[in-house]
């Protein structure tokens, strides 16, 4: 299942695009589609206070792991427009949070730090190794290296003590909302970077782990039979009572590392559950006859009952749904006729504000419908941008990745990024090395900060 395109290791052209209007979206012109989410990306990003020297929190009511998020988006941003002009920045923020053990454990936000929120720090991070992005800071392990630590930091909070295994929501005892609830979002995490891991080192153990999380997942009925993806289990019942919500960004996350397992085990198995995911999925579409394929959050936005977390996740599920066709373009035919008229969707809920070009949040109302926010941009930004996926160059994988210290392109040299990692310090580890042997002890911390969100 070798499906990509050659790739080619040069370094990228910045391109210079010309932002448009978002109305003025013309799905089927690459130069729209770029000039479309050159406006949005503007948008999204005049909520994120940093700069190309320093990092800042996202203000309130942003979370810290929506600040993962947004680099993400921007990482894909770079990546599919060629307009590099927030590289910088990007690499700026996920340097500046990598922690005083290199795996994104940052003592500063130990009170609303979860397992979910690493993952997305995660996603980001592995981008960046599997794009060659510039990591200029020598003192700082290559991105490759941070993703094995975060992936290590998660494996080591496997839970045994119910469910049979399993990740828990939060990590901390002093944030004890979610102390005893195991949800997808966790788990996914976890199973998605197992899956790029597996691929970009050719580490087996990696594989073996996301075989056990999906087993897992799917063992206590998280994952039904009709592949849809519910929220989460308490561990105080041994996760016997399922939370019948369902978000679109939990399928999505499973979604990818299926693919991405499908691409590298060459197994059906794993193209089966990646189509049977996308068809699970289809729910979060369609919410009246006169809006066929339009994307909606169904647990919340139909009832405005949506909170700030959850106005981003329709973002991440185009994020991860329009990656996963790379890997298996036998569902492109379905995300084209379902995304396709999401974006169009979504381009025309960005006419609001004094600009015209802000994003709304219900893409079924056929404009702005007044809800304003970082996830309303994000969500059209990666459902936008998605659109210029297939030309993209695929996620490099093994000695194609690459240590590159300059923003000019230049790489630093040709050794993979796994023997660059600095050995002076215990806290980093080789990405192509056996992963550390996970045990089922839970962190705690004395910090005391404001609790985390809840659902």
């Amino acid at each position: 299942m070798k499906f990509f395109k050659s790739i080619n290791n040069a370094a990228a052209v910045a391109t210079v695009i010309t932002a448009a209007p978002p109305k003025e979206l013309n799905i089927n012109q690459p130069s729209s589609i770029q000039s479309v989410t050159k406006t949005i990306a503007a948008g999204a990003m005049s909520y994120y206070p940093g700069t190309t020297k320093s990092f800042a929190d996202l203000p309130k009511p942003y979370y810290w792991w929506e600040c993962g998020a947004l680099m993400g988006a921007m990482l894909d941003y770079s990546h599919y427009t060629g307009d590099k002009s927030y590289d910088e920045t990007i690499a700026t923020a996920l340097l500046a949070q990598v922690g005083p053990e290199f795996n994104y454990m940052l003592p500063a936000h130990f009170g609303d730090e979860g397992n979910d929120d690493l993952g997305f720090w995660g996603f980001a991070v592995m981008s960046a190794a599997e794009r060659n992005f510039p990591q200029p800071d020598p003192s700082i392990p290559p991105w490759l290296d941070l993703g094995a630590n975060i992936w290590n930091s998660l494996a080591s909070r496997w839970n045994t003590t119910a469910c049979s295994g399993g990740l828990l929501w939060q990590i901390f005892a002093s944030n004890p909302n979610g102390l005893d609830y195991k949800n997808t979002v966790s788990n996914g995490g976890f199973f998605q970077l197992s899956a790029r891991l597996a691929r970009a080192t050719g580490n087996d153990t990696y594989l073996e782990w996301a075989n056990k999380v999906w087993d897992w997942t799917q063992g206590v009925g998280m994952i039904d039979d009709s592949y849809h993806v519910f929220d989460g289990a308490s561990s105080s019942d041994n996760c016997t009572k399922i939370n019948p919500i369902s978000f679109s960004y939990s399928a999505s996350i499973y979604m990818y590392g299926a693919a991405v397992l499908a691409n590298y085990t060459n197994d059906t198995k794993w193209v089966d559950r990646t189509t049977g995911l996308l068809e699970g999925s289809k729910w979060f579409f369609s919410p009246f006859e006169n809006a066929t394929n339009i994307m909606f959050e169904h647990a919340c936005e139909q009832v405005d009952k949506c909170n700030t977390d959850m106005r981003s996740f329709k973002g991440y599920f185009s994020r991860f749904v329009y990656a996963s066709t790379l890997y298996v373009p036998s569902i492109l035919p379905t995300v084209n006729e379902l995304l396709h008229t999401s974006a169009a969707a979504a381009a025309q809920s960005c006419t609001g504000g004094a600009n015209g070009t802000t994003c709304g949040h219900k893409w079924y109302v056929g404009g702005f419908d007044g809800s304003v926010g970082l996830g309303e941009e994000m969500c059209a930004l990666e459902t936008i941008q998605g659109l210029l996926v297939a030309e993209s160059t695929p996620p490099l994988k093994g000695d194609e990745i690459k240590v590159v210290r300059a923003f000019s392109g230049a790489a630093s040299s040709s050794a993979p990024t796994s023997s660059s990692a600095p050995t002076s310090t215990s806290s980093t580890t080789s990405a192509a090395a056996a992963p550390a042997a996970p045990s089922a002890t839970q962190s705690s911390s004395a910090v005391k900060r404001s609790r985390r969100r809840s659902r």
